[in-house]
C-alpha cells in the first residue's frame, strides 16, 4: 500500500514538473509584415533565447505584408531551439499564414481565419505572375514539410501539416479532395484548421492557450520595442529607403552639376547616414559595404576637384555608391554573398530603382522653371539686367534697315545723319566722305551703329 502511495506521489510530482513551462515569451505581430516586424522578431527571439524562456508565443493578428520579411521571420521561427506556439487572434492572412505555419503549434480564436497566401501587387492587389506564386508555393510547402510525419491509427505515415494544403493557400489550381476545388484560394476557419491538422485547437486568450497546452505554472514576459527599435523600423521601411536613395543620388548629381553649392551635398550626407546607420545597427549591412560607399564618395570628390574631366575615377565612384546602396538592403553577416537568395536581390534592386526614378523626377522638377528660385539661383543664370539697376539697354531697331537705301542728310566725314524713309539715324560712312543729298545704302549694323556706303 505504501509503495502505491509513493508511486502516486512520484507520478504527481513528475506530472507537475512536466506541466510547468517556466517563462513564456510573447511576441505580438499585429502590424503589416515588413522590416519593422522582422526586426522585432529577431530581437524577441534573441532575448527569449538569452533569458532561457521555455516557450515563445507569437500573438498573430495581421493581414500580411512583405514576402521577403515574412520569409525571414519564418526561417527564424523554424530555427528557434525552443517551442514556438502561434495564437491567431482574428487574422493570419497571406504572409501571416506563412508565419503561423512555421510555428510548432497553432491555436485560433473563434471567428479567426488563416490562409489566402497568394502573392499580390501592392499597388492594386492583383495577383503577381506565376514566377512569384511558384516561389511562394515552394516556401509554404517546405514550411509544412518541416513539421514532419506521424503514424496514424493504421500505422501509416502521414504529414503532420499536409504540404498540398499549404499550396492551396497560394494557388487556385491546387485541388484538395474534400476541402477545396480549383476555383478558390484556401482560407481556413478555426474548425476547418483543426479538422485538417493545421491548428491544434481553439482558444480565446493566451491563458486559454496555456491551459489547452496543459501548462499550469508559468510567467509571461512580453517583448516591448524601444524608441530605438521604432526609429530603426521607420528608416528600414522600403518606402523610406527609396526616398533616402533619392536624396543621396539627387544630392550627388546636383553637386556634380554645380560644385560648391553645399546644400545638395549636405542633404546627401545626412541621407546616407540615415540610410546606412539603421542597417548597420540591425546587423543587416556589414561594415565592408559602408566602406565601399565611402570609397565611392571619395572617388567622386576626386573627380570633381582633382582629376580633370569625367572618366574612370567618376565612373568607379558612382559604381561603388550604387553597389553599396543595393547590397546594403541585403542581410550580410560575413563577406560572403553565397547566402543571398534571388527574392532578396530583386527586392533590393526594386527599392534602388524606385529611389533612382524618384531622384530623376525630383532633379527635373527642381532644375526646371517650375522649381524653387532659391535652388535655381545657385545652378542657373536667373538674373536680369534692369535699367533701374544702372544697366543701359541698346535699341536694336536700326538693325532692321540693313540693305535699305536712303539719303545723306548731312555731310558724313565719316559720321553724320541719314534719312531712310521717314526716319533719321546716326550713321557712319564705311569708305571716304559722303556729301549731303547723296544716295546711300545701309550695309551693316554693328556696335549699336548703322554703316552706309555711297551708291
Amino acid at each position: 500500500m505504501i509503495r502505491h502511495i509513493c508511486l502516486l506521489i512520484l507520478i504527481s510530482l513528475f506530472s507537475s514538473l512536466a506541466l510547468a513551462a517556466g517563462e513564456v515569451y510573447v511576441l505580438r505581430l499585429d502590424d503589416e509584415i515588413g522590416s519593422r516586424t522582422w526586426r522585432y522578431t529577431r530581437e524577441a527571439l534573441n532575448e527569449a533565447e538569452t533569458r532561457g524562456a521555455d516557450m515563445v508565443l507569437v500573438h498573430l493578428n495581421t493581414y500580411g505584408g512583405s514576402v521577403v520579411h515574412a520569409d525571414s521571420i519564418r526561417t527564424a521561427l523554424l530555427n528557434h531551439p525552443g517551442k514556438v506556439v502561434a495564437f491567431v487572434d482574428n487574422n493570419a492572412a497571406s504572409a501571416g499564414a506563412l508565419i503561423a505555419l512555421a510555428c510548432d503549434t497553432v491555436y485560433m480564436r473563434r471567428g479567426a481565419s488563416m490562409g489566402a497566401a497568394t502573392v499580390v501587387n501592392g499597388a492594386d492587389g492583383a495577383a503577381m505572375p506565376d514566377k512569384y506564386q511558384s516561389y511562394m508555393r515552394a516556401m509554404m510547402r517546405a514550411t509544412a514539410e518541416h513539421h514532419g510525419k506521424y503514424r496514424d491509427e493504421s500505422d501509416s505515415l502521414r504529414w503532420r501539416r499536409d504540404p498540398l494544403i499549404a499550396e492551396a493557400m497560394v494557388d487556385t489550381r491546387v485541388v484538395v479532395p474534400g476541402l477545396i476545388d480549383s476555383t478558390r484560394v484556401l482560407t481556413f476557419t478555426p474548425d476547418e484548421a483543426v479538422k485538417w491538422h493545421y491548428a491544434e485547437g481553439k482558444a480565446e486568450s493566451i491563458s486559454e492557450v496555456m491551459s489547452r497546452l496543459g501548462v499550469a505554472d508559468y510567467t509571461i514576459k512580453e517583448y516591448a520595442p524601444t524608441w530605438l527599435d521604432h526609429l530603426i523600423g521607420f528608416f528600414t521601411n522600403p518606402a523610406v529607403q527609396a526616398v533616402l536613395i533619392m536624396i543621396i543620388v539627387g544630392g550627388i548629381y546636383m553637386e556634380l552639376h554645380s560644385p560648391g553649392v553645399g546644400f545638395p551635398s549636405a542633404a546627401a550626407i545626412i541621407a546616407a547616414v540615415l540610410y546606412f546607420l539603421p542597417l548597420y545597427i540591425s546587423g543587416i549591412a556589414s561594415s565592408w559595404i559602408i566602406l565601399i560607399f565611402v570609397a565611392g564618395i571619395i572617388l567622386v570628390v576626386l573627380e570633381m576637384f582633382v582629376v580633370p574631366g569625367f572618366g574612370i575615377t567618376g565612373i568607379a565612384g558612382i559604381s561603388c555608391i550604387c553597389i553599396a546602396l543595393i547590397l546594403g538592403l541585403i542581410e550580410h553577416y560575413t563577406f560572403s554573398l553565397t547566402h543571398v537568395d534571388t527574392s532578396s536581390l530583386w527586392s533590393s534592386l526594386a527599392i534602388f530603382v524606385a529611389g533612382v526614378l524618384l531622384a530623376v523626377g525630383a532633379i527635373w522638377y527642381l532644375t526646371s522653371s517650375h522649381g524653387p528660385k532659391w535652388l535655381r539661383r545657385h545652378t542657373d543664370l536667373t538674373l536680369t539686367q534692369q535699367v533701374k539697376d544702372g544697366y543701359i539697354g541698346v535699341d536694336m531697331t536700326p538693325s532692321y534697315y540693313v540693305g535699305f537705301e536712303g539719303v545723306a542728310v548731312t555731310d558724313m566725314r565719316p559720321a553724320g545723319k541719314v534719312q531712310i524713309g521717314n526716319d533719321e539715324f546716326d550713321a557712319v560712312a564705311v569708305l571716304g566722305f559722303v556729301n549731303a543729298g547723296t544716295r546711300v545704302k545701309v550695309v551693316k549694323y554693328e556696335n549699336a551703329q548703322i554703316y552706309v556706303k555711297e551708291l
